[in-house]
């Protein structure tokens, strides 16, 4: 069965808000196939990944990484290091996907906004 990391841009980050549903609608979410994050994950992008600062489903829970099975907040202090990791891992992959998403982080970057990552 297939299965997808989903990437959007959250418009206003409510600060006390639980994160805990399954929306990508509301973000404007695109998808990266979970096999090929799974390949990533296996890598040194992997490796990488356990130092980018995020949160887990709510701006109060501190996190590493992104919650491969849940929801993750990524603050706008911490894009253009995971910009700066999916380039890297798009130089190995040429990847269409991995395509959309430096696409995603960088309009992230330039509003100054919030993503949001809806693990499998």
């Amino acid at each position: 069965m297939a299965y997808i990391h989903e990437f959007g841009i959250v418009t206003c980050i409510e600060k006390d808000k639980n994160y805990v549903r399954y929306e990508p609608e509301n973000y404007n979410c695109i998808g990266v196939d979970g096999d090929l994050f799974d390949e990533l994950f296996s890598k040194d992008f992997g490796k990488k990944m356990h130092h980018l600062e995020t949160f887990a489903h709510n701006t109060n829970r501190p996190f590493k990484s992104l919650a491969y099975c849940g929801i993750t907040l990524i603050p706008p202090s911490s894009q253009k290091q995971f910009l700066n990791m999916v380039s890297e891992a798009n130089n190995e992959y040429k990847s269409e996907e991995l395509e959309k998403l430096m696409k995603k982080i960088a309009a992230a970057i330039k509003e100054d906004k919030w993503m949001i990552h809806f693990g499998v």
